[in-house]
């Protein structure tokens, strides 16, 4: 284990450096896959489940296939008893006082949730210094694997995805990118078990300047999941995701289950994992709930050149969001190659390439409203590119 935990610490470094901008969901993506490699290297690889056919309607991911098999699982745990601490024990008593759980039988599932050392190692932070390269991030997305990927799960889901895009105004491909980026369409689901992390993450998360904050996030979606399961009449312990308690195949957090999941195929159930209607759907409503405007068709992000005298530097610390006019802009010395509409905001955003030049570029609502999905410049960037990447795949189709 100790082996094992070393590597996936260093994983980690190289993986939450790519990335500008780290947050809640951001967690989730991509090193579970590489978790399996090391683990593999390691000689303690599980064994892999059968990978569905990929004509199915319904793309089941690996890990729901095996979601009742242990040896299926990425980190088996360690066995320390949570039922014993007392912030689980306050955490008991708040579920039986919040929700009317049953003490008992909750007090019974604490003690058989196991300590995910590997969560832990994963979500420490990158050690400082290591450049940004968006370049580098951007091939790991943009790439031909991923791009046929996509093509086949529009082709197969294009019904739901024209639908979802009548029905919310968010694009099909930007629906198509974020499901590639997040886990290539349902191939790379996570295999680690829900409870198991986000217990862990919750009580244990490591020290880091946010570890408070952190701490609260992790017990509410701990919270959430326990409501999940019952909700949807299900094991808890069958839910398996990523690292940070991520699940199916946009790698919802359980609390954004609850509040944004939407049954698109309407089968009278939200089903994440299994159903592709469901997660084209709730993808979609959550940019909606999260600022995606329909009413702005044009480019969701343009580039720019940027003066020499730097005056535009004190518009990147603009946060998650478009605030700036056109004429602000300007003015700073951020020159657009076409006019930007007077009537809309925009944000500044910088893309850095390591020892290469940062790229520049102005960015509208809807960019913004991708990276309330992943706090990062880098990951909506991808999405963008990757949705694109894949539309132009199928319009060179000869159906």
């Amino acid at each position: 284990m100790k082996q094992f935990v070393s590597l996936l610490a260093a994983l980690a470094a190289l993986v939450i450096a790519a990335s500008p901008i780290a947050g809640a969901s951001a967690a989730a993506k991509n090193p579970p896959s590489k978790a399996k490699s090391l683990k593999a290297k390691a000689g303690k690889a599980k064994a892999s489940p059968p990978k569905p056919a990929p004509k199915a309607r319904k793309v089941v991911a690996a890990s729901v296939a095996a979601a009742a098999a242990v040896s299926s699982i990425d980190d088996d745990g360690e066995q320390v008893n949570f039922s014993e601490w007392q912030a689980v024990r306050d955490f008991v008593d708040d579920m039986v006082v919040k929700h009317g759980f049953d003490r008992s039988a909750l007090e019974t599932q604490m003690r058989q949730v196991r300590f995910a050392e590997s969560a832990v190692q994963l979500v420490k932070p990158a050690p400082p210094g290591k450049p940004k390269n968006w370049q580098a991030y951007s091939a790991r997305f943009i790439e031909p694997i991923r791009i046929n990927a996509g093509l086949r799960f529009w082709n197969e889901n294009a019904a739901a995805l024209a639908r979802a895009e009548a029905t919310y105004g968010v694009p099909a491909e930007i629906l198509v990118g974020i499901i590639g980026v997040e886990t290539v369409y349902g191939r790379d689901t996570g295999r680690f078990r829900v409870l198991d992390t986000l217990t862990t993450l919750a009580f244990a998360y490591p020290d880091a300047p946010n570890k408070a904050a952190r701490s609260v996030f992790f017990r509410s979606e701990l919270e959430h999941a326990l409501l999940l399961a019952r909700h949807q009449n299900i094991d808890p312990f069958s839910l398996l995701g990523s690292f940070a308690g991520a699940v199916g195949l946009p790698q919802f957090m359980p609390g954004n289950i609850l509040k944004f999941g939407v049954d698109f195929d309407g089968n009278g159930h939200i089903d994440l994992r299994g159903s592709t209607s469901d997660a084209i759907g709730s993808v979609a409503n959550f940019l909606i709930e999260h600022g995606w405007k329909p009413s702005d068709p044009g480019p969701n992000a343009i580039p720019v050149d940027v003066a020499a005298h730097r005056a535009w530097e004190p518009l990147l610390e603009r946060g998650l969001a478009a605030t700036l006019h056109a004429n602000e802009l300007q003015s700073a010395g951020v020159v657009s190659p076409v006019a930007l509409p007077t009537d809309r905001l925009y944000g500044l955003v910088d893309l850095q390439n390591g020892a290469e030049a940062t790229e520049y570029w102005v960015a509208n609502d809807n960019f913004f409203a991708i990276t309330k999905y992943n706090r990062s410049y880098f990951y909506a960037m991808s999405v963008i590119d990757l949705g694109r990447a894949v539309r132009e795949a199928r319009d060179a189709q000869t159906f």
